[in-house]
């Protein structure tokens, strides 16, 4: 791991509700993963972020008064942090850069500014086959994915909710987490929340939150002389397979396969290789489809991991050990905290909910509606 690029800094902006502005967010998120570095925001030379403005790195860039040698501000929903990584690993290699941010913030919550119906984009050519049935969006599309899944495999809805179970356990082990102290949640709570969008109720949907974070790369060369144990880049993968439902072949396959298997190949490790799994839970089914592209199980086969408690802390598979978007926080872009997740695993740096030994974590992101798909793989000197 001596060449490359390597992740040297992570850090959350205030989560939950804060009353804070995005931009306000951003500079808690950027500051606090330079400090965590050892870095200062006059190092910084390449930005890569999205959901402050049409034009979100020069938005952030000129808040901060930099001007950058690179910059990404590639839309893609919550896939777009690991997307990121793979770019600036690629910059830095190149010399385009030399200290690249990645963040991002979100004040949805304080400012209300999340809506149950989402989006609708009815000049799009798919609006004419999907507006006449008012779906939420995201929400019924990841619905009708469910309802395929427990329809093909013959699972229950109580099989499914045990994903929001074990994201709440660990989301009890994390002093940062939304519902931290809230208690456990069982099957039965999932089941009687209220139904959103059969099969999924309340209890199997994110949560809405402020909140966001940033991570700091340099090359390997660099990254020796800093603050933090390096944690290195070792692969990434992406696919981008629809821009909606009504053409996809089979809602129960996504692309997430095929990004961890670049992921993974680059990396030169086999998926037994990772302790510790940061993968996208916008929804409950959205970890069981997942699982199963990782390859850590058969099709139709997740749930039944699941449910043998392979995902709770202590477990055989060590999964969204922060307590995911389930239970810990969900900015509505999620991804940039997967990594800071990941990063503080390897660093030995997570606290009652590490996990002894982390060598290799993988995160995945996931975006739009099951439509982007990034994978990383990061690891750490033995």
């Amino acid at each position: 791991m001596s060449g490359g690029v390597a992740i040297v800094g992570a850090a959350e902006c205030d989560l939950g509700v804060t009353g804070a502005s995005i931009l306000g967010l951003q500079t808690q998120a950027v500051t606090r993963a330079l400090a965590d570095a050892g870095l200062k925001l006059s190092d910084v030379d390449g930005i890569a972020t999205t959901g402050v403005s049409r034009f979100s790195a020069t938005q952030l860039a000129d808040h901060f008064g930099l001007t950058p040698r690179w910059t990404d501000s590639t839309y893609a929903g919550g896939s777009a942090f690991e997307m990121f990584v793979a770019r600036a690993a690629q910059a830095i290699a190149a010399g385009q850069a030399e200290v690249v941010v990645i963040s991002f913030a979100s004040n949805q919550r304080s400012a209300k500014s999340r809506s149950l119906a989402g989006v609708l984009e009815n000049h799009t050519p798919e609006a004419q086959f999907e507006t006449p049935y008012a779906p939420l969006f995201p929400l019924s599309y990841y619905a009708m994915a469910a309802q395929r899944y427990l329809h093909v495999y013959g699972k229950t809805r109580a099989q499914l909710a045990e994903v929001a179970v074990a994201a709440r356990e660990w989301a009890l082990l994390n002093p940062k987490a939304f519902r931290y102290g809230a208690g456990p949640l069982s099957v039965d709570d999932v089941l009687g929340s209220t139904m959103i969008s059969s099969p999924l109720t309340a209890g199997d949907c994110c949560l809405v939150t402020d909140g966001g974070g940033a991570v700091v790369l340099t090359s390997a060369e660099r990254a020796r002389d800093l603050a933090k144990k390096p944690v290195h880049v070792l692969g990434y993968g992406e696919r981008t397979t629809n821009t909606s439902m009504t053409a996809v072949a089979d809602l129960t396959v996504s692309g997430a396969a095929g990004a961890a298997q670049d992921a993974l190949a680059r990396a030169g490790l086999g998926i037994g290789d990772i302790d510790v799994f940061e993968v996208y839970d916008s929804f409950t089914i959205t970890v069981a489809l997942t699982l199963e592209a990782l390859g850590l199980c058969g099709p139709g086969e997740a749930l039944d991991l699941i449910a043998d408690g392979n995902i709770r802390p202590g477990g055989g598979l060590a999964l969204n050990t922060s307590g995911g978007g389930l239970s810990y926080c969900h900015p509505g872009q999620y991804g940039v905290l997967l990594l800071v997740e990941a990063v503080r695993q390897l660093r030995g740096e997570a606290g009652d909910r590490q996990v002894p030994g982390a060598r290799h974590a993988l995160a995945h992101g996931t975006g739009g509606i099951l439509s982007t798909h990034a994978t990383v793989v990061l690891g750490v000197e033995p």
